[in-house]
């Protein structure tokens, strides 16, 4: 009678172990389109954007990002052109339409 206590507890544990691996292995993942995935696309978007505005101002692109302004959606971005005379960069805040 003592030596069945270790022999169920360990059969316990096998059959939990064996139910969580099924369960593992029926489970299919679903995707599901989802509000943040068009965040990240327009994000993307303001990126392209943004690259191409600090390149017609002559700086790097500090940061790109979307932001609703008066109902629109814009893109916010922030450039660094560099200084005169060896100055430190001024950073310029760019507002335009996300498209």
């Amino acid at each position: 009678m003592k030596n069945l206590g270790p022999h169920l507890r360990t059969a316990g544990l096998a059959l939990a172990a064996a139910g969580l691996f099924a369960s593992q292995a029926t489970a299919v993942p679903v995707m599901e389109p989802s509000v943040d995935q068009a965040i990240v696309l327009a994000a993307g978007d303001c990126y392209a954007i943004g690259q191409q505005v600090a390149e017609q101002n002559g700086g790097t692109l500090a940061k790109a990002s979307q932001a609703n302004r008066g109902g629109q959606q814009v893109c916010v971005i922030v450039v660094l052109v560099p200084g005169k005379d060896g100055q430190r960069p001024r950073r310029s805040e760019i507002v335009v339409p996300a498209g």
